[in-house]
């Protein structure tokens, strides 16, 4: 559904213009809320609510004793927000969730399927430039039959 790379700016009072692809994409699939939470690899994830509330009914069935699965869904949870982009589709990113992703203002959107992550564009490159050129091997590592 999210697709493609897309370099932002956050403005002064910490609000976020999303791409109006994604926008779009919202639009006609009737998608008005959406959650915003710390990511994996220090980027920030936003889930339409749909796909949230699939994900919460997973989370909520890890093993509250196992030490792993309640850390998890702590830092997971205790980082959400319900998120409703305004009229000019800008939505606010809570300060803590900044300082998490190391977001100053320069930022890159991506959309990643079911979700739109959210870089400090100095970390994308890096995670980019990382990972691109093993590319390849991952894709043959995950997607070979055994």
């Amino acid at each position: 559904m999210f697709y493609g790379e897309y370099s932002h700016s956050i403005d002064r009072k910490g609000r976020l213009v999303l791409p109006s692809k994604f926008r779009e994409i919202a639009q006609s699939n009737f998608i008005e809320r959406f959650f915003l939470t710390r990511g994996l690899d220090r980027c920030l994830f936003m889930f339409p609510e749909d796909e949230w509330r699939t994900l919460e009914q997973k989370f909520k069935n890890l093993p509250i004793t196992k030490q792993q699965s309640r850390a998890f869904n702590r830092l997971f949870f205790s980082g959400a927000g319900d998120i409703v982009p305004d009229k000019q589709g800008r939505i606010l990113v809570p300060q803590y969730l900044k300082d998490f992703a190391a977001i100053k203002r320069d930022v890159m959107i991506i959309g990643v399927s079911n979700r739109i992550e959210i870089w400090a564009i100095n970390l994308w490159k890096e995670f980019y430039s990382n990972n691109q050129p093993a590319f390849e091997s991952i894709a043959e590592e995950l997607f070979t039959q055994t």
